[in-house]
């Protein structure tokens, strides 16, 4: 049903236009010392909504109104004028069916288009021809479209390139933001936007410079935010990382080696040993080792977008079991005081040789002295504390093995004590021959 105030030109209001208009007007209160205004409600409308330009300040005797599109009346520009007299309305050749002119003057525009923005003026007339012209204003803004981001480089390297990323469509009226990582982006020596903010522009990328990014257009009436984008950053390889750690092994094992190296695009690998090319893969693994397979493997990891090359060497040791070694001594009885020699005599090569005492590590005291490689222990002036069980152990990294045992005895000196007044008595056994004979000869001296 038409409301009695509306324009009889015109087809059904919707309802919601009805009670805005409604609502605007009961609370309209007229100010006849107040000049004659226009307030757009609301100023920033979203395209296919209402807006109502608002009069305020009508004189009480106003008899006519007339609407013109833009800032000056010119008859061409009518949109509609309604009468107080008659109570009717008279279409303007500006008229596009989707206005609405109420008794008080004020005018309602629904289902608005982009081109409906612009400047209004209303004309009042009283009945002694007194004219009053106000002008108003309103902004329709269209529903932003969902953005997207366009990069001028879809594959930069990583200290190399620039990017410019650019937030698309370009929308008048319509201001632009940035998030990475959902995080606002600030200008820095690395980033800077242009001066609509549409443009991100990174200097200099790096591997942390991926994101995801993001742009959103924002105007009065609405707000859309482009899908993230991450970038898709060349750089690498490191230097490759070669596991286990471990770089001795025993023979009759197995040995497998993976090579790793953080890359984009990621890593080919190729591996040598001693200089020869082996796999071209990134996992190496060799059966059964024997010591022919000691020696430097090497990883180099290929990217084939930045074409470069980084290498990492391991060196590989693989032994044998250890043999005893065999354990020999100078001399196993000892005076107190002598010297004796034990020498460590082993089977392999590339080991390291240990001291045991009493099946413990050997102390060594200031009467003990090694030769250079460890083989040879001598002990000078022989103590009782140096007597017991000696052993040499030879080890590498991987086995250890203790030779035989000897035992070492330290026996104490004979001591003698020279009188000051007499020599040394003979003993007993001695003297009894010769008193014998000395008595026998003075017998025979006295018989002659």
């Amino acid at each position: 049903m038409r409301p009695p105030s509306a324009c009889p030109c015109r087809g059904g209001i919707p309802w919601q236009g009805i009670l805005l208009a409604v609502s605007l007007l009961t609370f309209w209160n007229p100010h006849p010392t107040a000049p004659l205004s226009i307030e757009p409600v609301p100023f920033d409308v979203a395209e296919g909504k209402d807006v109502l330009l608002l009069v305020h300040n009508v004189s009480e005797n106003t008899v006519g109104y007339f609407w013109y599109r833009g800032e000056i009346t010119n008859q061409n520009l009518l949109i509609v004028s309604y009468s107080n007299l008659t109570h009717s309305a008279i279409q303007g050749p500006a008229f596009s069916s989707r206005e609405t002119i109420y008794p008080n003057g004020s005018l309602l525009f629904v289902n608005v288009t982009k081109g409906d923005t612009g400047f209004y003026t209303l004309q009042t007339t009283t009945p002694n021809f007194q004219i009053e012209t106000a002008t108003g204003e309103f902004r329709v803004h269209e529903k932003l479209p969902k953005p997207n981001i366009t990069i001028n480089n879809s594959q930069p390297m990583e200290g190399e390139d620039s990017l410019a990323l650019t937030c698309e469509p370009e929308i008048n009226y319509a201001s632009y933001l940035w998030k990475i990582n959902n995080q606002m982006i600030p200008d820095g020596d690395k980033l800077k936007l242009s001066n609509n903010n549409r443009t991100l522009i990174l200097f200099n990328v790096t591997r942390n410079d991926t994101g995801p990014y993001e742009c959103e257009t924002q105007n009065p009436v609405s707000a859309s935010r482009s899908d993230p984008l991450t970038l898709n950053i060349s750089y690498g390889p490191d230097a490759p990382i070669i596991n286990p750690p471990d770089s001795h092994f025993h023979s009759g094992t197995n040995l497998n080696l993976s090579c790793h190296a953080d890359s984009n695009p990621p890593a080919q690998y190729s591996w040598f040993f001693n200089g020869s090319p082996l796999e071209s893969t990134q996992e190496l693994s060799i059966l059964n080792l024997s010591t022919n397979n000691s020696g430097s493997y090497v990883c180099v990891a290929h990217n084939s977008v930045t074409n470069l090359n980084r290498t990492t060497t391991k060196n590989i040791t693989v032994s044998e079991p250890l043999i005893p070694p065999h354990l020999t001594a100078s001399n196993t009885t000892v005076a107190e005081g002598d010297s004796v020699q034990l020498t460590c005599v082993p089977n392999d090569t590339e080991i390291s040789i240990q001291w045991l005492f009493n099946n413990k590590t050997l102390q060594l005291t200031d009467t003990m002295q090694l030769s250079l490689n460890d083989s040879i222990l001598t002990i000078n002036s022989v103590k009782k504390t140096d007597e017991g069980e000696y052993h040499c152990q030879v080890s590498n990294r991987m086995f250890s093995q203790k030779s035989n045992a000897i035992t070492l005895t330290v026996i104490g000196q004979a001591t003698s004590t020279i009188s000051q007044s007499t020599y040394p008595q003979p003993p007993t056994t001695v003297w009894a021959p010769l008193t014998t004979l000395l008595t026998r000869g003075m017998m025979l001296l006295i018989l002659l």
